[in-house]
Order: C-alpha cells, then sequence, then structure tokens
C-alpha cells in the first residue's frame, strides 16, 4: 500500500493533476498495487485566504508518505519568491530531497527543433544537486538601496552534499544500464573552489565503479553539445544552479514543457514528483493544458516505487498518445483537450 499525499497548487496544477490520479487509478487496477491518497491545498490561493505557506507540522506531515504528486506552485496575485522559498524550497531541503532526476527523452511522434535528430538520439537523464549551491539562501546585502550596495549570494558545497549525489548518479547509472556514462558538467576553469571540490569527488569515487565509464565538460560546452550532439549523453551529473539551467534545454529538445517532468528524490525518504512546467495561469480553467508532464511524473514515481511494471505500463500509453493523437504538445494546439488527453492515456494503459 503506497501512501501518496497529492499537492495539485496554483493554476492549471489541479487540472493536470486530476488526469495525474485518474491515471495513477487506471494503472493500479492494471497492475494490482493499492495506493491512499490525500490532498493538500499548499499553494497559493490558501497564502491570500489565510497568510500561511507550509508549517513545520505539515511538513512534518508529509515525510509520513510514501511519495508526494505535486501539480504546481505559483499564483500572479501573490509576490515571486515567497510561494518557491516557504513551500517547494522548504519542501525539498526540510525532507532532504538532496536529488533532481530529470529524463530527457524525446518521444516518437513528437516534433524536436534539432534539425536531424529523433528519439534514437535524445535519451538521457540529468542527476541535479538539489539542497545546496546557489540556492541555499547563503548571503546578504550591505548598505542595501544606497548608490553603495552589495549584494553577496554564495554557493554552498559539502563534501557529503557532493558526494552523495555523485554516488546517486553512478547507481543510477548502472541501473539505467543504456550506455552507462557518466558526464560530470561544471566550470573548473572559473570556479576553482566549489568545483575543485566536484571534480576531485568524482574522480575519487570513480574507480569504485570501473564498469561505468567518465567525462567532464564546462556546463556552456553541454549546452552547445545538448543541441549539436544529445546523443553523446547518458547521465549527466551537476550542481544546483548549472542543473537548473541544462534541464530547462534537455526539455526544450525533448519536446517542450508539455512533456518535461521531474522528481526530487530522497532515496532513504520522501521524494516528491512534479510536471516541470509551472502553474500557467493565463490557461486555468479552460481544459487546454497538456497533463502529459504530470502523467509522466506520476510514471517516475511509480518508478521510484518499485513499481517498475506499472511505470512502463504509463510510459507505454503516453508514447502512443504522442504517435497518434496529438497534433502538438503546445497547450491550446494540442487537438484534444485536457481531459481527453487523460482519458486516452487511461484507455491505452487498460488496452495493454
Amino acid at each position: 500500500m503506497h501512501r501518496i499525499a497529492v499537492i495539485p497548487g496554483d493554476g492549471t496544477g489541479p487540472e493536470v493533476v486530476r488526469e495525474g490520479m485518474k491515471v495513477l487509478e487506471a494503472t493500479a487496477a492494471a497492475s494490482g498495487f493499492d495506493f491512499q491518497h490525500t490532498y493538500f491545498d499548499f499553494g497559493g490561493q490558501r497564502y491570500l485566504d489565510t497568510g500561511l505557506t507550509l508549517s513545520d507540522d505539515e511538513l512534518e506531515e508529509l515525510r509520513s508518505y510514501d511519495a508526494v504528486f505535486l501539480g504546481a506552485i505559483g499564483h500572479p496575485d501573490v509576490k515571486p519568491g515567497i510561494l518557491e522559498q516557504d513551500i517547494l524550497l522548504k519542501i525539498r531541503f526540510g525532507l532532504d530531497q538532496y536529488i533532481n532526476l530529470r529524463p530527457v527523452k524525446l518521444y516518437p511522434g513528437v516534433d524536436c527543433p534539432l534539425k536531424g535528430k529523433g528519439p534514437e538520439d535524445i535519451d538521457f537523464v540529468v542527476v541535479r544537486e538539489n539542497t545546496e549551491g546557489l540556492y541555499a539562501g547563503t548571503g546578504g546585502f550591505l548598505r542595501k538601496g544606497t548608490p553603495d550596495e552589495v549584494a553577496v549570494q554564495e554557493s554552498v558545497n559539502t563534501r557529503k552534499g557532493v558526494e552523495r549525489c555523485i554516488r546517486f548518479a553512478f547507481e543510477y547509472c548502472r541501473r539505467r544500464d543504456r550506455a552507462r556514462k557518466l558526464t560530470l558538467c561544471g566550470k573548473t576553469n572559473v570556479l576553482t573552489f566549489a568545483w575543485d571540490l566536484w571534480e576531485r569527488t568524482f574522480r575519487e569515487v570513480a574507480p569504485e565503479y570501473p564498469d561505468i565509464q567518465t567525462d567532464y565538460a564546462h556546463v556552456d560546452a553541454i549546452c552547445m553539445w545538448f543541441v549539436k550532439n544529445p546523443e553523446w549523453f547518458d547521465v549527466v551529473v551537476t550542481d544546483n544552479m548549472f542543473g537548473d539551467i541544462i534541464t530547462d534545454l534537455g526539455a526544450m529538445i525533448q519536446g517542450g514543457m508539455g512533456i518535461a517532468a521531474g522528481g526530487n528524490i530522497n532515496p532513504e525518504g520522501t521524494s516528491m514528483f512534479e510536471p516541470i512546467g509551472g502553474s500557467a495561469p493565463k490557461y486555468t480553467g479552460k481544459n487546454v493544458i497538456n497533463p502529459l508532464a504530470a502523467i509522466c511524473a506520476v510514471q517516475m514515481m511509480l518508478d521510484h516505487l518499485g513499481e517498475r511494471e506499472a511505470a512502463e505500463r504509463v510510459e507505454r500509453a503516453v508514447m502512443r498518445v504522442c504517435s497518434h493523437d496529438l497534433r502538438s504538445l503546445s497547450a491550446g494546439r494540442m487537438g484534444k483537450s485536457t481531459t481527453e488527453v487523460g482519458d486516452l492515456v487511461v484507455k491505452y494503459i487498460r488496452e495493454t
């Protein structure tokens, strides 16, 4: 029995979560597992109504679940940073979800903006450190609001945080069992302190995985090669900031935000899965947003929970929808409504 906390969130979040839960229920019936779920109203509307974001007690309650399924956080009437800091980052940091996992996979039938590239060329995973780096919130202002203002933002990297991320990447690369190649993405020629630690740790851990080929590339080169030669990559490991940037580039080459999902992973605790496209408030209530990213987040959650056959069943259904039923992955141009796309995935799950 899997216990799942569900946070529909803001904007189109409730719409895509509705389709994700529909798919989860169909998959559970088809694959023979059970789950319980509880809805939580964390998000912008709750904050506007009550002034509350996420309390410490509520965070502890989330810790008791096996996984969290998140729709989106972000409200146009709430100042940027409040919800992101007090809900999203609080969950990631508080539940020690120290890995952000982002598959980048182009499905058949999906338009790719890269000339001459197809599904055989784009199938890699980015492992991003998720609780340190520039996102640790270390820094401050001096003489704020004056002509002499100074702003300092520090990147915090610990040996423990770096090593556990790198070890996860090696283990994931081994389990993925594709090209068995792990690339470290950094900036050793300029960021000489943090990336000395990253590169040194990477080289020290690598001999424990003799079956994994290792490689290094600067982050600017990674951006070029994601576009020019995405087939070179199997698993990429990097820090919080660089990972945030290159995974959005990855989303574009796999077809856009409508298909991109991610996981915030604590291998020993509660992990959270979400579509990465945000709340898209301009589409709220129109039933035109693409729910496939949220459904792919459900697929990732099932794989993480050990329901591998069920996860494969969901992915096959998503691939079939992409190949046969949609004109586009973009909101409003799919040729199907949000609800109809979810219904198609459920239909194909039942058929397989």
